[in-house]
Order: C-alpha cells, then structure tokens, then sequence
C-alpha cells in the first residue's frame, strides 16, 4: 500500500496539516480498500500550533518509508528549518521518494535546494518572499500548483486538496480520484489558476519619480482609447524614449501599465456591479469585448464571467 508521510513542524497550520490527511484517507480503490497508508510524522516529541498541542505517532524515521511526503506550511514561513528535518528529506528524495507541499510549505522544500532550477508555486502573498530568499527557484505565483515529477508545489489553503486530488489521479486514476473530490465536495478541476485570488492594486507610482505625474494622468484617463503615442506626447517625449524611461521606472511598458490599470477597474466593476461584460470592456476602455476578454484571461486566469461567479457581492 502506498505509504503518505504528512510532516508537521512547529507552527503548522492546520488547514494544511489536515487536508493531505482528509485527502489520502478517504480515498478508496475500486474494491472499496484503503487506497493509501497515512503517517503524521514530526521531529519532536510534540509540536506546538498556535492554537493546540500535537503528538505525532511517527518520527523522521518515517520519512524513508514513505512512498509519498507532504510538507503543510507553517505559520511563519521565513524560519529556519532543522538540520535533521533537511537532512532526511534529502534522503528520501535520493531514494526517489515523491515530495509535495502545501500552500507555504514550499519554503521547507526550498530549504533542502531541492527545487534549485525547477519551476514552484506558493501563496500568492508569499510568492515574492520566496523568490526573493530562494532566487534559483522560478516562482509562479499564477497556478493552483506545479508538478514537476518526483517535486510538486501547491498554492495557498484550498490549492492544497486540488495538488492532492492530482496525485491520487496519478497513483490511481480519474475514478478514485473523482470519488475523493466528491467526499471533499470538490470538483476534481478547478477552472483558472490562483491568479484569480490575487488582489490586483492599481500599479504602483515611484514616489517623486520622473514619471509620477504621467502615471497619474493614466489612472485618470485609463477608460481612454489611448495609444503608445497619446502617452508619449502627454509626455512630451518620443515613443522609444517613453518606453526606456518608463521601463526604468516602473519595470513595465507604459501600455502594460495601462492595460494592468484596466483590468483592476474592470475586476471591481465585476464584484460590484450587475453591469453586463460588453458594457465593462467599453467602461474600462478596451476596444472590444474580445479583446478584453483575451486580456482579462492572460492576467486573472479566467474568464470575466467566472470572476463574477466567484466573487461578485451581489449588493449594487
């Protein structure tokens, strides 16, 4: 039977030590046996939460038998992890040991250098943070998670069931998998990635740069049909200057600027408003609804009209 070590560190959160544990023990084979053997396992005696006490049954010895480890996060992401938690993980990974984490348990894989040159994800609010400390990591903070093989990441809390879910549908295929997301009241695909979940601030302004007044005069004039020329003659400079000192700025084009602006307008028309897409595309100053679309698609991971199922207010 396949075995599942679910390792739990000082400060783990308890959404993500619970959901691989949910997860892995309901899930049942065709002929109604267990399909998998869970282990709670941790490097002390008890590991404390910030809210109760746990007494893991297993130690890190547990870690060589599993088939399959998951890494929940914990609550501060950025400590240091245990020399002998690193060491054994390294260990298990050698002998082909297959390595998930929840949510920002990724930063406890990041640690062992595992994930040097692979593409992980993260919460998206921790996503920067680990990129930041683990550089040769490539973060993607759009995804519900990242399988790279014998590696896979997931993103923040509810992620941790859809990387789950995956798994069990790689060790036993569509139907068992189907049957776990039905208990979990779950579908087995989510549509969209975790960008959708991201809070789209409007572009930041560099304070007492150059072209903070011309990023004002954007935010002001974003539902506009303005071209790269428009801006640049706002400016008082030519294209290809505007876009070199725009880039050094900002880190973007001033037409990516202005399309981000849009699309953050638009997200708020959709949680806000009973406001058709069509006429939203035309508030925001997208030429046509395709167009915004397509846009809307590329930056949030999914459709408007999904957007507004999940997250409109229904209050106008």
């Amino acid at each position: 039977m396949h075995t599942v070590a679910v390792l739990a560190l000082d400060q783990v959160l308890p959404f993500d030590l619970s959901t691989p544990i949910e997860s892995f023990t309901r899930s049942r084979l065709p002929d109604g046996r267990p399909a998998y053997r869970v282990r709670v396992c941790a490097a002390t005696s008890t590991v404390e939460t910030e809210l109760f006490t746990i007494r893991a049954r297993w130690g890190l010895e547990a870690l060589a038998e599993a088939d399959t480890i998951v890494l929940p996060g914990c609550t501060d992401p950025t400590v240091a992890v245990p020399d002998e938690v690193i060491a054994a993980l390294r260990a298990a990974a050698a002998n082909g040991t297959r390595i998930a984490s929840i949510c920002v348990g990724a930063f406890i894989l990041a640690a062992t250098g595992l994930l040097d040159g692979l593409r992980a994800t993260t919460h998206w609010l921790a996503a920067p943070t680990l990129a930041a400390r683990y550089p040769a990591i490539d973060v993607d903070p759009d995804v519900l998670y990242v399988d790279n093989g014998q590696f896979l990441t997931s993103a923040g809390a509810a992620a941790g069931i859809d990387l789950c879910l995956h798994m069990i549908r790689r060790d036993h295929g569509s139907a068992v998998a189907a049957d776990a997301a039905r208990l979990a009241v779950m579908p087995l695909e989510r549509e969209g990635g975790q960008a959708q979940f991201i809070v789209h601030d409007q572009p930041p302004t560099p304070q007492g740069a150059s072209m903070e007044p011309l990023l004002r005069w954007l935010e002001e004039h974003a539902a506009n049909a303005l071209t790269l020329e428009d801006v640049a003659a706002q400016a008082g400079m030519s294209p290809r200057t505007l876009n070199r000192r725009f880039r050094e700025q900002t880190g973007t084009t001033p037409l990516q600027w202005l399309h981000r602006a849009r699309i953050r307008q638009a997200q708020y028309l959709l949680e806000a408003t009973d406001h058709p897409v069509d006429r939203i595309a035309t508030q925001v100053g997208f030429g046509s609804p395709t167009a915004f679309r397509d846009r809307f698609k590329r930056v949030v991971g999914t459709s408007p009209h999904t957007y507004r199922t999940a997250f409109q207010s229904r209050v106008y």
